[in-house]
């Protein structure tokens, strides 16, 4: 399996996933579109995301797993926002850079970078992954009504080289996807995932989306499709997609 990134580098796009999305079909594994500019970036369930163009990392990159299904689909999620996450945290010390489930990346209890994972499926196989990244570099002031965007620049007070970041975590996600492609090792991919988990011990408050319900509530696990497991503090199981609970800043 490929670990070197092949870059494809745009002025602007609208969207770093649907420019890849358009040439994946031709495309190897380990294709990667950034851009410096993003007219129409999307997030999770079309949410937007702000980013000051030619001071952040925009960018797509393309996978192509061997050995993971689609009914293991999550696992794509796992590497990738293991990969950001590990990366990150080489650059910035005294805080702890974690996944905020399904896979935000959180410095303390502040968003610095965004994942948008798209899966094409064939049947039971996975037939590409497209990974949408937003990584905030070294943008200094946020302006949309984000709660709680962050940057490296305000974690660590000065700029970072974008093509050198860019390169490290391309390099770093491909290693991994390389390094599980062993159905033997998802397990151990799983733990790390949950090792890094955002709010990972103890008590937090949550809200069901549906009912607007508040509740405190542990962590017990993710499942591989990516559902969230909760203990309540009544000791009742909840589970749960994505957008349908939140946790409470």
């Amino acid at each position: 399996m490929n670990t070197t990134p092949a870059f494809i580098k745009l002025s602007s796009t609208r969207s770093t996933n649907s420019y890849l999305a358009d040439i994946a079909s031709d495309s190897e594994h380990g294709t990667v579109v950034s851009t410096i500019e993003q007219t129409a970036g999307r997030g999770q369930r079309g949410n937007s995301w702000e980013a000051e163009p030619g001071k952040n990392l925009t960018f797509s990159i393309l996978l192509r797993p061997e050995i993971i299904d689609a009914r293991h689909q999550f696992a794509i999620s796992e590497i990738v926002s293991i990969a950001i996450a590990s990366t990150l945290q080489k650059l910035i010390t005294g805080k702890r850079v974690a996944i905020k489930w399904p896979n935000d990346i959180y410095v303390d209890d502040m968003k610095i970078c965004g994942i948008l994972i798209e899966n094409s499926l064939m049947g039971y196989s996975i037939n590409y992954s497209i990974a949408g990244i937003g990584i905030n570099v070294n943008q200094q002031e946020f302006l949309s009504d984000a709660p709680n965007p962050i940057s490296l620049y305000n974690l660590i007070g000065k700029e970072t080289a974008l093509d050198s970041l860019l390169d490290d975590i391309c390099c770093e996600i491909l290693r991994l996807m390389e390094k599980y492609n062993n159905a033997d090792l998802l397990p151990e991919l799983h733990d790390s995932y949950i090792n890094l988990l955002w709010r990972n011990e103890g008590y937090y408050p949550y809200q069901d989306t549906a009912t607007l319900e508040t509740f405190n509530a542990r962590i017990i696990d993710v499942a591989p499709t990516g559902l969230l497991s909760l203990q309540d503090d009544k000791n009742a199981i909840r589970t749960y997609a994505f957008k349908e609970v939140s946790a409470i800043l």
